[in-house]
């Protein structure tokens, strides 16, 4: 059995489908389904989702006539076999880390949902979007009252930047609306909330959502047509606060509760020279260099790639640089680091872009300097115990991703080569 079921409603998405299907199977977490439903597509969508299932067993790919996405995601979630269900629309992709960090924040916080960052794509532009920085869960009612500030915003509505649990979905028979043309999702969620006991946040981007011309969301509406459908959603969302506060709060909370009527759904704008927004590909640690020859260099060369991008993910979550979380790494694994040679030696950085960095993480209370004798020392610093352990587990990421299909047995011998290797070339600089 999977552990996720990632569900993709599909209606004439040929342009965007394989990317958005390869993208989730090539993910560096494996135990999952993927259930794309084919809503009666006139295009080719069908006969592309058709060909990669037969490469890969975990795709299934549900052929239906058109019913609509609500119908197309129920149809799904009532074949969905895993523990947890995670969502994506047809023209956008995920990262290869998404699934892996959702998973992560939900068994590790025990938490009931989560609830990541995003990347909104407009063409070639890319720009980071996120309302809540949390280090630990929070409960049904902090939450809400986080989803009381921007109640429109899409960081709170769709379903995409989540996982949840199917035991939830299951036990209080939640579903989409197949009634609602509109905000299906949005209900979706305040129905699953209030059966959450708390929310894990995810201070990660890990889905690239793209702005499609032609949808509802991308129309030209009329005021008077929005306020039409604001108001009729408005009963959801007043029954929702109703749910999760006690009467005297949500006596006094009606007047913000009332904005959800009056704010238009966010997503923000991603334009160029926009401080956050950035060309596609910048965002992350790309790998241009290509080769199936199994050269030492080559090994290496993608060795650095692969822990680049693991500590990127790092650097997103604590708002540092990828260049912050080397040296953190450097520190971390050298017991006597001393001086911006060794770091800049370490890391190939230059020594006035690392004193940038080490006044910046001292000022965050990150690096801590200590004399012990005649000798001077960093280290990481009590606060930065987080980001340490998170440096812990993508190098262990990494060396499972290096050391897959590997018994124990090689593992050890390998280990063993490793250590003659590094104490080899340290002899003979």
């Amino acid at each position: 059995m999977p552990k996720v079921s990632v569900i993709i409603p599909a209606y004439n998405a040929e342009k965007g489908i394989e990317r958005c299907v390869r993208s989730i199977l090539n993910q560096e977490y494996k135990d999952l389904e993927v259930l794309v439903v084919d809503d009666g597509s006139k295009d080719h969508t069908g006969e592309i989702l058709d060909k990669i299932a037969k490469e890969d067993e975990r795709l299934v790919v549900i052929h239906k006539q058109n019913g609509g996405v609500s119908v197309a995601r129920n149809t799904a979630i009532k074949q969905a076999r895993g523990k947890y269900i995670q969502f994506s629309d047809a023209d956008d992709w995920m990262s290869k880390e998404a699934t892996k960090l959702l998973v992560r924040t939900m068994e590790e916080q025990k938490c009931d949902m989560v609830v990541a960052d995003f990347y909104r794509v407009v063409k070639d532009n890319v720009s980071r979007k996120g309302n809540i920085f949390s280090e630990k869960p929070l409960t049904r009612q902090e939450y809400a009252e986080y989803m009381m500030e921007n109640p429109a915003d899409y960081y709170y509505g769709v379903l995409w930047n989540k996982l949840y649990k199917k035991e939830i979905i299951d036990q209080y028979h939640l579903g989409m609306d197949e009634k609602l043309q509109w905000c299906e999702d949005f209900v979706f969620n305040l129905e699953y909330v209030v059966h959450a006991d708390t929310i894990g946040i995810l201070s990660v981007p890990v889905y690239y959502y793209v702005k499609t011309e032609g949808s509802l969301v991308a129309k030209n509406l009329s005021l008077t047509r929005i306020v039409q459908m604001k108001t009729s959603m408005f009963s959801y969302y007043d029954n929702f606060y109703k749910n999760v506060l006690d009467e005297k709060t949500y006596r006094a909370e009606r007047i913000n509760i009332a904005r959800f009527l009056i704010d238009a759904a966010d997503d923000d704008m991603t334009l160029p020279l926009v401080p956050g927004t950035k060309k596609l590909g910048e965002e992350s640690v790309p790998a241009y260099f290509s080769s199936d020859y199994a050269s030492w260099p080559v090994m290496v060369y993608y060795m650095k790639k692969a822990y680049d991008q693991h500590y990127n993910s790092i650097a997103l979550k604590y708002e540092l640089t990828l260049q912050d979380v080397k040296i953190l790494s450097c520190i971390n694994d050298s017991d006597h680091v001393s001086s911006r040679r060794d770091i800049a030696d370490f890391t190939g950085m230059n020594k006035m872009s690392i004193l940038g960095a080490l006044t910046k993480l001292s000022m965050k209370n990150l690096v801590i300097f200590s004399v012990e004798g005649n000798n001077f020392k960093m280290d990481i610093a009590p606060a930065g115990k987080d980001i340490r352990e998170d440096i812990l587990q993508a190098e262990k990421d990494v060396r499972k991703i290096m050391f897959k299909d590997f018994s124990d047995a090689e593992k050890h011998e390998i280990h063993m080569f490793m250590q003659r290797i590094c104490q080899n070339l340290k002899d003979s600089i």
